[in-house]
């Protein structure tokens, strides 16, 4: 089987939309699939990333965009322009004109797209070059043409997408189906364990891989504030193209909890299992913490994070300071409380491990294999 990503990082997308497809494509090729890459060349790119992690990847030039339109046929639908439109980097006329000249040279199973600012204009334009169709989407806000959809969202309804898929794609819906690499799952039953009468030495903070605003820099700064025991220690964990990254460096040689700043890991998963608590962002690593049962204060960082927030906050696994500029207010006082107690971290860690079991990947693989 051959499967083809089209996904984008940059500084102002993040992360995890690439770092999920590289989980599917990683747990794909250990099953003799073949998966190659298409990805802008933004800033904050992960190009370099995916290639060295052995994959091909295909570069699609970045440019400013230019107001154009893709023309649009029935099947299609809507015509409307996207909120995140200038997340591409170009028309969506234009992605469709290059990813051609790449996919008319494969023969290609499956194409995976993974982009907020492409919708079913583009899925039907290129629909010659691919067997069947993957959308992955979190926002269930314009119409697709897949024969597969994949939201992990907490608590989402298939009946969202009612007016926005053909009655032959299959939905899968919620955080059972959430795209964890096999190590959260490998992880699971140790981390669980030791979350009975647990103390609070070691914390985590994760505000995404590029943290384009300094979230990672107010956490540090309110927990100045916090009463944290004096033989905490702190990890944080960032991406290699986060802008802040030098003056959070700085900062963490400042604190008076020992700090260590680590860039691009590759065993997040051991590093939540042996976490006690987590300071995070709402975006993909959600589900990541759930299924280790890690107690988190949530930090919503965009818009299309809030459905996320809500859910886990109403499910009682995480408890939410709803935005950046809120953390030095909000944050101390939340801390508070499960800082002082052990019982109320272990019930939101109960309530984590219920949303994410951790087999959603081999479910959504079962599901393209078939």
């Amino acid at each position: 089987m051959k499967v083809v990503f089209r996904a984008d990082a940059s500084q102002q997308i993040g992360t995890g939309h690439v770092m999920r497809c590289l989980s599917l494509a990683d747990a794909l090729s250990t099953r003799g699939t073949e998966c190659r890459f298409i990805c802008r060349e933004h800033p904050g790119n992960l190009i370099e990333f995916i290639r060295s992690k052995g994959y091909l990847v295909h570069g699609l030039p970045f440019s400013e965009p230019q107001k154009a339109s893709l023309l649009v046929t029935s099947e299609a639908g809507g015509g409307q322009e996207l909120p995140q439109t200038d997340w591409l980097g170009t028309t969506q006329e234009q992605d469709v004109a290059e990813c051609a000249v790449i996919l008319g040279e494969l023969n290609t199973d499956w194409l995976v797209v993974d982009h907020y600012a492409l919708d079913a204009r583009w899925e039907v334009a290129l629909k010659r070059y691919y067997h069947k169709l993957m959308v992955i989407d979190d926002l269930a806000d314009r119409p697709h043409q897949g024969h597969l959809l994949l939201d992990q969202t907490f608590g989402r309804n298939p009946a969202d997408y009612a007016p926005w898929v053909p009655a032959t794609c299959t939905l899968l819906c919620g955080s059972r189906y959430a795209l964890l690499r096999p190590e959260f799952s490998a992880l699971r039953a140790y981390s669980l364990a030791r979350r009975v009468n647990m103390q609070l030495r070691h914390l985590l903070i994760t505000m995404g891989g590029v943290d384009k605003d300094n979230a990672t820099g107010q956490v540090l700064h309110a927990l100045l504030s916090s009463e944290l025991p004096a033989n905490c220690c702190i990890t944080v964990v960032m991406g290699a193209t986060a802008p802040w990254l030098a003056e959070v460096r700085q900062l963490a040689e400042q604190m008076p909890w020992a700090v260590d700043v680590r860039v691009n890991v590759d065993d997040m998963a051991q590093l939540m299992a042996d976490s006690d608590l987590a300071i995070g962002a709402a975006g993909s690593t959600s589900w990541e913490r759930c299924c280790l049962g890690l107690p988190t204060v949530l930090v919503v960082l965009a818009a299309n994070q809030q459905q996320v927030a809500q859910g886990l906050e109403q499910a009682g696994a995480v408890h939410v300071v709803q935005e950046p500029r809120l953390i030095t207010a909000h944050l101390p006082q939340a801390l508070a409380s499960l800082v002082s107690s052990s019982a109320l971290r272990a019930s939101m860690s109960q309530a984590a491990q219920r949303v994410a079991d951790g087999n959603g990947m081999s479910t959504v693989i079962q599901h393209l294999e078939s």
